[in-house]
């Protein structure tokens, strides 16, 4: 169960793709399905492509905009660095995980570590905090969260399309399963996910467990 009313709770997980085409492709061949727009960042320079998936969640598919002029600051889920745009050059991932808190401004202090700066953006009728660090790195490779404030109700999830996919389950593979989890005990995230040990010969990795219409499949 990801779903926790009244306390911090899984906002929606990230797929990065090297173009929006690219991870629509990519999630219409794993999950069976045909992610509709969304909408564009003009703040960040990226556009996506949104579903639900149940329990107030969602699945965003992000991209940078080639018709965007290229923001101030670099980009969030770290789509400006080297390594992680040739990766999606190859293929769309799974990059990182949000989480939606009720109170931005508080979790960023009492985190006892960097977890960004709560940056205000909005899309159309949507308003949101969201903590951003200045290099626009992934928190922990991904492993950690990005944290959200939404200033618009209902969750905006409920207002995308419902393509008969549920998250079931969330889990992060680690070599330093203690360090992580004492992480995300600091931002009260730690029942929102699953860690499982990893070999230090590995590198650390995110796996969703979504429920389509033709079954299981993990990303």
């Amino acid at each position: 169960m990801i779903y926790h009313a009244g306390m911090n709770q899984l906002d929606h997980i990230v797929i990065a793709a090297d173009s929006l085409q690219q991870g629509v492709d990519y999630l219409h061949q794993t999950l069976g399905v045909a992610i509709p727009a969304g909408g564009f960042h003009q703040t960040m320079g990226t556009h996506n492509h949104l579903m639900q998936l149940a329990n107030d969640a969602y699945l965003e598919v992000i991209a940078i905009d080639p018709q965007a002029q290229a923001p101030p600051r670099p980009r969030w889920f770290g789509l400006d660095e080297a390594t992680i745009r040739a990766s999606l050059k190859r293929q769309p991932r799974l990059i990182t995980w949000v989480m939606n808190t009720p109170d931005i401004h508080r979790l960023v202090g009492d985190a006892g570590f960097d977890i960004g700066v709560p940056t205000r953006l909005s899309r159309d009728n949507l308003e949101w905090e969201i903590a951003l660090t200045d290099d626009g790195r992934l928190l922990a490779g991904g492993m950690l969260p990005y944290c959200i404030q939404w200033h618009s109700s209902p969750h905006p999830s409920r207002g995308m399309a419902d393509l008969g996919c549920v998250l079931h389950a969330l889990t992060i593979y680690h070599n330093r399963p203690r360090w992580l989890a004492e992480r995300l005990d600091a931002i009260d995230a730690s029942h929102l996910v699953q860690i499982e040990p990893l070999p230090d010969s590995e590198s650390p990795y995110l796996m969703a467990a979504i429920e389509t219409p033709g079954g299981v499949v993990t990303l």
